[in-house]
């Protein structure tokens, strides 16, 4: 039996894929990553992009209700953290953040053989256990 939390996938790009990825995600040069995702009924999200779509919905909609608004500003106002989650993109499968495990562990199976390449620099996954979550300090809330 599998357990309680649910999954996700995310894979840290070359520069230049993340580039083409957040512009041009059907571009042919990164047709592998696009191959692997169909057959998963998968896309993938800039964390980056994900994190500033938060932030200006937070400030159309009124910060008050987005807890975490001032942490995700920081982050994205941050340029070593701006960098770093221009090339994070989490994989979603049919259209949700988090899967089950033998979903999380067929699309990792099958992405990790582009690890280590000219597209895909590291491969993570994120469970949705709170113990395997820092939370935001209180002060960034």
């Amino acid at each position: 039996m599998y357990d309680e939390w649910n999954y996700q996938i995310r894979i840290y790009l070359t520069e230049e894929a993340a580039d083409i990825a957040r512009a041009d995600p059907d571009n042919v040069a990164i047709r592998p990553i696009r191959e692997i995702l169909d057959r998963h009924g998968a896309t993938m999200k800039s964390q980056f992009d994900a994190f500033a779509e938060y932030v200006a919905e937070a400030e159309r909609e009124g910060v008050e209700g987005f807890p975490l608004y001032k942490w995700t500003r920081l982050t994205i106002d941050d340029p070593a953290k701006r960098a770093k989650h221009i090339k994070s993109f989490a994989i979603h499968v049919d259209g949700s953040p988090v899967y089950a495990k033998p979903v999380a562990d067929a699309l990792e199976a099958d992405l990790r053989p582009l690890e280590g390449g000219t597209l895909i620099t590291g491969l993570s996954r994120h469970d949705t256990n709170p113990a395997n979550n820092m939370p935001v300090p209180a002060h960034l809330r």
